[in-house]
């Protein structure tokens, strides 16, 4: 009996006692990890060779062999079974005969198979045309028959791999860079493919061709216990699934999380994503390495011997100075021979500064031995490693590969203790492309591109390092981020009021944007609460640099030329009231002459008058012809913002619709429903009341939205009006469509998001309420709010609607009914009412 205690019964009683025994494998608690992969594939070798026997009593000149991760005895619960039959060329119609009897047993037990049958020389053509087969091949291992004729091919076929690797590894190479492409970085992936993504399996994989061609050879620290991780994560996946997949999906997390024992999903995708960046980062070493060779081979052969001529034989590897300690070699950044790091705490900023602003990767082996014996920096820092620091930064996207080099070998964490806990921690928004550590990088990288438009640019670049850092925190990150940015700056070196303006900038990194998009610019409250939150106009100028480089950094759904334009409104109002100019007092701005165009027509025609302009700056006092029944000449259809702007024109920033209605209920919900039917999104919303001219009785309602179509082109003008005019007399109901388009396309589940909270803004503005809706996007909830709103008897003055992912942040400013800001007991009662309806 073998070692997994089951073998021998999966022999005897042939695939049904190898299917029970499989069974009790995969269900036995106590084995898991190496262990049971190891077991399940020795179970596996002895019930394949058990039919290999019952089918043949052949031993010579035709041999079983499993290949790639069988080959490995890697068997994952749901892992296909990769298998070669072997033959030297004999009768097609016994070998054919062999095949059937072997592959049919695996078949009927629903295992997915990848069989092929190949003399050894068949074997060897397909390798050398195919690369992936030759990968396989480098893992065949024996399962039962001629061991000569499976030894003798696999000497071949490393051979081939070795004498070949010039021209297999560049391809190798190539093939690997496509399917990150493809199925980008399982580092920072949400849902990640642990098979196919970059720094997964198959990259684990090639790493392994590539030391088997002699040519080259991967770091081998960490390597393979961050494979075993992987390898673990993905069994768990297969148990908990009962399928044959290598992607992690959201919803499977906690289950895989619970199978592994790991507190919960946060935890299993910060052991993945720390997998993944050790292969990545050994990816990158070795193909590094792989090119050097490549290189150095190509030269001629006697120019190589004349430069090895001059030195005794060896060859001469050319060094040119960076920075003090440091040289470049072989396109990468290097210690000089003369460098201590023993002596010199400052050289593993200098190596990493000067590699960067070269563009070069640092040396692993530099890392290694500046890790190994570089002394720690003294508190506070010298001015000379912050100001290698910040050049680090600064030095654009050639930084990100310098970090990950310090970061491989811990001199992060040893530089900034505080970097631990934000380190490979994942961002559960779908608007985030990276891990909280990288998105810090990558808007050092972003915040580099804008130093040349403040006045201190290492303070914009130390923010944007850190601005993140409390992510690490329970609470809220900018409250706990406030505390550690005041350590770390006073710990490398700031002074008392530098440290006030990191410290500022961190604590309200997302005042800005968040103000921009969700309250009333044009009142003065608004504007005076964030000059007084900033403090100097220095600070907004790096608060202004900080908000675009973060935004950009984090994702393309967080930035758009909408967000720009408001946050630069924001700034230059707020800029406005820190050097002391007059602020006008908050009134209501009379009516433009096209908006009074427009309330005249609609009281005239008694029904809804439109008017559609594409956004590029902001409005001007003129429009196109309004939309009425007696204006048959339409707009005409205008292009969706998202969708590609002219190669000379600007990009737009919205679609301005402007809407006139005779006052009455049901405007809000009726305009945002049609809105909604007709897949268009709304950005902000102004609703007032236009009175008539002297001697009218009467008033009109003017509603000033942004909108633009989140595909396609936008609706004409006149099947919006014919739309309104039918949901404001009832004859269409709107819930009942939405209702019905849902159904028809329903969403794809995934994790149960949070419910919705709705809260009141306290001294947001004298002028109204501030009613704030967080609440999970969907198509139609701008109609459902306004209709919960109708129904308190509220007044909405205007609403500013921001959309970040699937996440909704919607501020209401409401007032009763002659105009007046909401006592406070019954703004509660409005939030509360609001809340139940969103949860119903």
């Amino acid at each position: 009996m073998t070692s997994t205690g089951v073998t021998d019964e999966a022999e005897d009683s042939g695939p049904g006692g190898y299917a029970a025994a499989r069974l009790r494998l995969l269900t036995e608690g106590a084995r898991s990890g190496p262990p049971r992969r190891r077991a399940l594939a020795e179970l596996t070798d002895g019930w394949l060779a058990g039919l290999f026997g019952a089918a043949t009593e052949e031993h010579t000149g035709i041999s079983l062999v499993a290949v790639g991760g069988y080959g490995r005895g890697e068997l994952s619960p749901r892992s296909d079974l990769d298998l070669l039959l072997l033959h030297d060329g004999r009768d097609d119609k016994a070998v054919a005969a062999l095949a059937d009897r072997l592959w049919y047993p695996v078949w009927d037990l629903g295992i997915d198979l990848d069989h092929s049958v190949r003399t050894p020389q068949q074997a060897r053509k397909t390798a050398g045309q195919d690369l992936k087969v030759h990968l396989g091949l480098l893992d065949a291992r024996h399962l039962a028959g001629d061991l000569g004729l499976t030894a003798s091919l696999r000497t071949a076929v490393l051979a081939d791999w070795r004498n070949q690797a010039p021209k297999r590894l560049p391809e190798l190479r190539d093939l690997c860079a496509e399917r990150a492409e493809r199925q980008g970085e399982l580092q920072f992936l949400l849902e990640p493919d642990l098979k196919e993504a970059r720094g997964g399996l198959r990259d684990a994989t090639a790493l392994r061709a590539v030391a088997a061609s002699w040519l080259a050879d991967a770091p081998r620290e960490g390597l393979a216990d961050a494979r075993r991780r992987l390898l673990d994560v993905r069994d768990a996946l297969h148990l908990a699934t009962g399928r044959a997949t290598d992607r992690l999906a959201l919803q499977e997390q906690d289950q895989v999380a619970a199978e592994l024992g790991l507190l919960d999903a946060d935890a299993l995708l910060r052991q993945v994503y720390e997998a993944a960046r050790v292969i990545s980062y050994a990816g990158d070493v070795t193909w590094r390495e792989v090119g050097r060779v490549l290189r150095s081979r190509s030269v001629r052969p006697r120019l190589r011997a004349m430069m090895n001529g001059r030195n005794g034989g060896k060859p001469v590897a050319e060094r040119s100075p960076l920075a003090e300690g440091v040289v470049e070699q072989d396109g990468e950044a290097v210690l000089a021979r003369t460098a201590r790091p023993e002596r010199d705490p400052v050289l593993p900023l200098r190596a990493a500064a000067a590699a960067a602003q070269a563009g070069l990767p640092l040396s692993r082996h530099a890392v290694r031995r500046l890790a190994a014996t570089a002394r720690p920096l003294p508190t506070p820092w010298p001015a000379e490693a912050r100001e290698q620091l910040v050049t680090l930064l600064g030095s654009g996207r050639p930084t990100v590969q310098v970090w990950e080099a310090l970061e491989a070998e811990g001199l992060v964490t040893r530089l900034l203790p505080d970097w631990e806990r934000v380190r490979c921690r994942p961002q559960r928004n779908a608007v985030h492309l990276w891990t909280v550590d990288r998105h810090l990088i990558e808007t050092a990288v972003r915040a580099a591109g804008f130093t040349r438009r403040v006045h201190r640019p290492d303070l914009l670049l130390i923010a944007a390092l850190l601005h993140d850092i409390g992510k690490g925190w329970p609470g809220d990150h900018s409250v706990a981020g406030e505390t550690i940015a005041r350590d770390v700056a006073a710990r490398i070196g700031f002074d008392g009021a530098d440290t006030a303006v990191l410290a500022t900038l961190v604590r309200h990194h997302l005042l800005l944007v968040e103000t921009a998009t969700r309250r009333d610019l044009d009142d003065p409250a608004t504007v005076r609460a964030v000059a007084q939150a900033v403090g100097t106009e220095h600070t907004l100028e790096l608060l202004h640099a900080l908000t675009e480089a973060d935004a950009l950094a984090t994702g393309p759904a967080a930035w758009s030329s909408w967000r720009g334009s408001l946050v630069a409104d924001l700034v230059k109002r707020v800029s406005g009231v820190l050097a002391g100019e007059p602020q006008p007092e908050a009134e209501t701005a009379a009516p433009t002459a096209e908006q009074e165009r427009l309330a005249v027509e609609a009281f005239r025609t008694g029904g809804p008058v439109l008017a559609l302009r594409a956004q590029t700056e902001p409005p001007a006092d003129s429009a196109p012809a309004p939309s009425s029944p007696s204006s048959p000449s339409f707009p005409s259809p205008l292009s969706s913002p998202s969708s590609p702007s002219s190669a000379d024109g600007p990009e737009p920033l919205g679609v301005e619709l402007l809407i006139a209605v005779p006052d009455q209920a049901g405007v809000l919900p009726a305009v945002a429903g049609v809105l909604a039917m007709h897949r268009l999104t709304v950005r902000t919303a102004e609703l007032r009341s236009v009175p008539l001219p002297d001697g009218v009785e009467g008033s009109v309602l003017l509603l000033d939205w942004r909108v633009a179509a989140q595909y396609g082109s936008l609706p004409q003008a006149a099947r919006l009006r014919a739309d309104l005019v039918r949901a404001l007399d009832g004859t269409l109901d709107i819930a009942a469509r939405l209702a019905e388009r849902d159904a028809a396309h329903p969403r794809r589940r995934g994790v149960e998001p949070p419910p919705p909270r709705v809260t009141v803004a306290p001294a947001a503005s004298r002028l109204a309420t501030v009613i704030e809706v967080r609440a999970q996007d969907a198509p139609g909830l701008l109609f459902r709010l306004g209709r919960a709103l109708e129904a308190t008897g509220v007044r909405v003055r205007s609403a500013h609607v921001s959309t970040l992912g699937a996440n909704a942040v919607d501020a209401f400013y409401v007032t009763r009914g002659e105009g007046t800001p909401l006592p406070g007991d019954e703004a509660a009662s409005v939030a509360r009412g609001l809340e139940e309806s969103l949860r119903t």
